[in-house]
């Protein structure tokens, strides 16, 4: 009674493979902006065939990069699922007809080694190392490293981030971060380009703003729109303290069942 090795070599080396498709996959993905597990879902979605529509789905189908990964994932996974099935029926029928221990003892010889791969994968020194060394390789050979700046930034519900050129009539000219208050209406100054070329990045309170500069910001676009033509003076200060009221009172405002926190609340 013998059991026949090498299709039971070919089934583990095709779910080695796969696990480690899988772990280059999900690093890949979490490359592009996305978090861990979420990564690790679409990856072994993919690889599978599972079709799931959740948000993150939606965000793999709208962003290039990840795109190609997934497209990837799913034709490997192809190959890979038709020869895991065509190894396990060649193991079968070749001992099936010999000996019926036989076929048990493949059996168990499979579930056995399939169980030890799984287990040397979970092991925290493998993953660090697996991680590392595939972090490295994507870096140095890739160019990966493209963020989803709309989805990590959430910028869905009417936000948006854009530039305000800053005009010297303008109610934001002439004023410090702190004097302007924009946090109050929901407006957040990511950064400040000057006239001159320099840029400030994540202004604090005691940043000034001139005349000539383009501030990057963060927020509705119709507030964006509406400050982008706010004068200075009486009106300008009247629409300010009028915005950051109704900014107050939504914030104020229960969410309704099925809706989510606005960002920064």
């Amino acid at each position: 009674m013998s059991i026949p090795v090498a299709p039971i070599i070919t089934v583990f080396i095709v779910i080695l493979l796969s696990m480690v498709v899988t772990r280059v996959a999900t690093i890949a993905l979490t490359l592009t902006g996305m978090s861990q597990q979420a990564a690790r879902f679409q990856a072994r979605s993919a690889l599978t065939g599972a079709g799931f529509t959740t948000t993150e789905s939606e965000s793999v189908v709208n962003h290039p990069v990840r795109r190609r990964i997934v497209m990837t994932l799913m034709l490997m996974g192809s190959a890979g699922i038709v020869t895991v099935l065509a190894s396990v029926m060649l193991t079968f029928a070749s001992t099936a007809s010999a000996d019926g221990g036989s076929s048990t003892l493949a059996l168990l010889a499979l579930v056995a080694g399939t169980l030890a791969l799984l287990s040397l994968m979970k092991l925290r020194s493998v993953d660090r190392a697996m991680s590392r060394v595939i972090r490295v390789a994507l870096r140095r050979f890739t160019d990966l490293d493209i963020r989803d700046y709309a989805a990590l930034l959430e910028i869905h519900g009417g936000y948006t981030v854009s530039e305000l050129l800053v005009d010297e009539q303008d109610w934001i000219a002439g004023h410090t971060l702190a004097e302007l208050r924009l946090n109050d209406e929901g407006v957040i100054v990511l950064g400040v380009q000057r006239v001159d070329g320099a840029y400030d990045g994540a202004p604090d309170g005691q940043t000034r703003i001139d005349a000539g500069d383009v501030l990057i910001l963060y927020g509705r676009s119709d507030q964006i729109a509406e400050l982008d033509v706010r004068q200075r003076g009486v009106a300008g200060e009247s629409r300010h303290r009028r915005a950051a009221e109704h900014r107050d009172v939504e914030r104020r405002r229960p969410a309704e069942p099925g809706t989510t926190e606005e960002p920064g609340t």
